[in-house]
Parts: C-alpha cells; sequence; structure tokens
C-alpha cells in the first residue's frame, strides 16, 4: 500500500492550475511532496497564491503563464518546468473553456465557436503532451491525467461543443494511452457539477448556487462536489496506487450518471 509521502519528490505540471480544480489538485499535489508548477493564462494572482499554498507545504513551486491553446506556449512551459525541476514526471491537463447555450437551440453555437473550445479542451491537450512526452517516457513512470467530463459521456453539459470536445478528449486519452505505454500512463477523470466558480464565471452567483442546490437534491450520494473532492481522483491516477491502470476513464459525480441512458444498465 501507498503512503502520502508515496509521490515525494515527483515533478508535476498542472495546467490552469491557478483557480478551482486545478488549484486544489496542485495543493494536493504539494502535500503528496510534489513539486509543482502552475499554469495559467489570466489568472496571476490566484496562480500565485496557489504557488504560495504548495511552498508552505515545503516543495518547490512556481507559476508560468502560458495560453495552453498556442503550441509555442505549450513548449515554453514544459521546458520552464524541466529547467526548473531537471524533469517531469506528472502532466496534468485541466485548463478547459466553454460557452453555455441550450442543446435545442441549434443556432446558438457556431464553427468559430467549437473550433475555439476544441482548442482549448482539445488541441491544448494533444500539443501538452507531445512537448512533455520526452521527460515523462525519461522518468520511467510517467503519468499523463487528462480532466473531462461527464459531458462526454452522457452527451449533456453546457453546450453541445462542450459535450463534443469532452467525448473527443475520452477518445484521445485512449489513443495516447496505447500510444505512449509502457513507460507513460495517460487516464481521464470525468467530474459532473463541481463548485468550482465555473458557472459564476459564465453565469453569475445565483446560477451557481440554484444548480449547486438542485445538484445536493438530484444526485444519488445527494452531494454537490468541490474541487478538493474531485481532485482525489485525479492525485489517484497521477499516483503509484493506479500503477496498473492505463486508458481509463473514472466518472466522479457523486452518481449523476446513472440517471441517464444508456448509462442506466452500468
Amino acid at each position: 500500500m501507498s503512503d502520502v509521502n508515496s509521490m515525494k519528490g515527483k515533478k508535476a505540471i498542472v495546467t490552469g492550475g491557478g483557480t478551482g480544480l486545478g488549484a486544489a489538485t496542485a495543493i494536493g499535489l504539494a502535500k503528496r511532496g510534489v513539486d509543482v508548477c502552475i499554469n495559467y493564462n489570466s489568472s496571476a494572482d490566484a496562480a500565485n497564491d496557489v504557488v504560495a499554498e504548495c511552498r508552505k507545504l515545503g516543495v518547490n513551486a512556481f507559476a508560468v503563464k502560458a495560453n495552453v491553446a498556442e503550441d509555442d506556449d505549450c513548449r515554453a512551459l514544459v521546458s520552464a518546468a524541466v529547467e526548473q525541476f531537471g524533469g517531469l514526471d506528472v502532466l496534468v491537463n485541466n485548463a478547459g473553456i466553454t460557452k453555455f447555450a441550450k442543446h435545442s437551440d441549434l443556432d446558438a453555437l457556431d464553427a468559430e465557436d467549437f473550433l475555439r473550445l476544441y482548442k482549448v479542451n482539445v488541441v491544448a491537450v494533444y500539443q501538452m503532451t507531445r512537448a512533455a512526452q520526452p521527460h515523462l517516457a525519461a522518468s520511467g513512470k510517467g503519468t499523463i491525467v487528462n480532466v473531462s467530463s461527464i459531458a462526454g459521456v452522457a452527451g449533456i453539459g453546457s453546450s453541445i461543443a462542450y459535450a463534443a470536445t469532452k467525448g473527443a478528449l475520452n477518445t484521445m486519452t485512449l489513443s495516447l494511452a496505447r500510444a505512449l505505454a509502457p513507460n507513460i500512463r495517460v487516464n481521464a477523470v470525468c467530474p459532473g457539477y463541481i463548485g468550482s466558480g465555473w458557472f459564476t464565471k459564465y453565469q453569475g452567483d445565483a446560477v451557481e448556487s440554484q444548480t449547486a442546490e438542485q445538484v445536493a437534491k438530484t444526485t444519488p450520494l445527494r452531494v454537490a462536489s468541490m474541487p478538493e473532492d474531485i481532485a482525489e481522483s485525479i492525485l489517484f491516477f497521477a499516483g503509484p496506487e493506479s500503477r496498473h491502470v492505463t486508458g481509463e476513464f473514472l466518472i466522479v459525480d457523486a452518481g449523476m450518471h446513472l440517471g441517464f441512458a444508456p448509462l442506466k444498465a452500468r
């Protein structure tokens, strides 16, 4: 059995690590003794706050501004982490964006919306993986955790475009798991609702509160998950507890998916 110190000395990058689930994941890694490179694109103050929290835990942590939708930024981000740490063991592809649109309103989305979401939610993951591959392989036990969504499994969520990107991310996780074995494992976590400010960012505090209340009333486990709850699953895939697992998806949604066909029979 592994203990809380089983990852001590490992090196990680968390994209979108300044807020929400990314921040909770970075801090969770630091608690396990992992040095963390925290990527952000616009949340500099928040990212630096996470850096400070990680450093309090006794690890090496620093923040790097990079737009992971751009390949040059991905390569520069990985280079900065490797230069600072001397290697890389873990990549958490957490950065993501959405556009809220009713699924029944097909005029609410256009091609540019799809391309914008795909560039961050899918292409960026590929670019980060490509940039990190040689360093993760050199570690001998490299691991990649992609943050997907129940949207990519059940075809629900903030918009059809968002669900489509997460479905693509899931299939890419399988492809990469085959391509990068045996030295790199690739898995994905598929959260449902997370009380991370996602709805506040796009739709305001009132919608966030209403959504959390509704989720807590309707999920089988009667809870609305917080970033720290989902981060535990990411840490599982990042750590040695999952050393024999690759190409897998873990739905972490308090049982929300049990109400969606064709998953009812699972």
